[in-house]
Order: C-alpha cells, then structure tokens, then sequence
C-alpha cells in the first residue's frame, strides 16, 4: 500500500496475485543475470492509481506484515 501526506486511506493498494509476473519468476529471472545479495530490493513497478507528487510530500510505501518505508519529497538542490 502507498500512503501520502500522513492520510489514513491509501493512494495506491495491491497484492501479489495482481502482479503481471509473480515474485519467485522475477527472482528466478534476475538470478539469471545477476546474483542477488541479502538486502537487496527488488522494483516491480506501481499498480493503478499513480500521479504526481510535490516537493514536501510525505509518502510511505507499506508491506503488511513486514514493515514500511516513509520518506519526503525534497527540491533537487537539497539533494547537492
């Protein structure tokens, strides 16, 4: 689920059985061309509901279960 600006109602939310390729065929797939090493992350992309986001933004990206990711959308020149 896809959280923004600390609302309690997700902007994004979807499960496993919606993705186009299941979690172990890309894990199998990448293994093929590169060894993946504890802590790596895998991107697979964004379901339905996606749109622009401002610098000051608050997102956070949630894993039921596992945990979540949070940060904040700076200007490019903080970034220095």
């Amino acid at each position: 689920q896809t959280f923004l600006n600390y609302e309690t109602k997700p902007v994004q939310s979807a499960s496993i059985d919606q993705m186009v390729f299941a979690p172990d065929v890309l894990v199998s797939y990448i293994s093929q061309v590169m060894t993946l090493l504890p802590g790596d992350v895998v991107l697979t992309g964004t379901p339905e509901g996606i749109g622009p986001m401002q610098v000051g933004d608050h997102v956070r990206v949630e894993i039921e279960g596992i945990g979540y990711l949070s940060n904040s959308l700076a200007p490019r020149e903080a970034l220095g």
